[in-house]
């Protein structure tokens, strides 16, 4: 019996669960969402939010005790500088796991894990996303102007 076990084993030795706890929260801080099996995604919530929680004190010894963790100083960097700030004033409840499909060959049900987003930063996010498609459309017009006087 696993009285007072915590956490789950996921068919994996000790060693290899903190390596992929480590990749999939890693992963779900560069990308702010992730797809992959419901209880990878439930265990890797719980070091995610953990991982939140020490960004918000913004100290040293929580910067350390991340960069444990998280592996790229990027990722770090942005943990501290721009996810942290975004839950300043929440008291927990950092990121949400959905429920997706069931995976073709195993039947492994997926599950995509995500940062909660105010609607507030939707609509900064779906705001720079338009607005970086408008400069791409500008570049493609330009390119293909100069094309067009090429030929003539």
């Amino acid at each position: 019996m696993r009285h007072k076990k915590d956490g789950r084993q996921l068919s994996r030795t000790a060693a290899h669960r903190r390596a992929l706890m480590r990749n999939l929260t890693t992963s779900l801080f560069e990308h702010e969402r992730i797809e992959t099996t419901l209880a990878k995604a439930k265990e890797t919530r719980r070091v995610a939010e953990r991982m939140i929680t020490y960004a918000k004190r913004n100290d040293l010894h929580s910067r350390r005790l991340v960069a444990r963790v998280v592996q790229d100083p990027l990722v770090v960097r942005k943990l501290f500088e721009t996810i942290a700030p975004w839950y300043a004033a929440r008291p927990g409840g950092y990121t949400r796991v959905l429920r997706t499909r069931v995976r073709q060959g195993d039947a492994g049900e997926m599950a995509l894990l995500e940062l909660v987003k105010t609607a507030e930063q939707k609509a900064a996010d779906r705001k720079a996303r338009d607005e970086a498609e408008k400069e791409r459309e500008a570049k493609k017009e330009k390119k293909e102007k100069k094309e067009r006087e090429k030929k003539e």
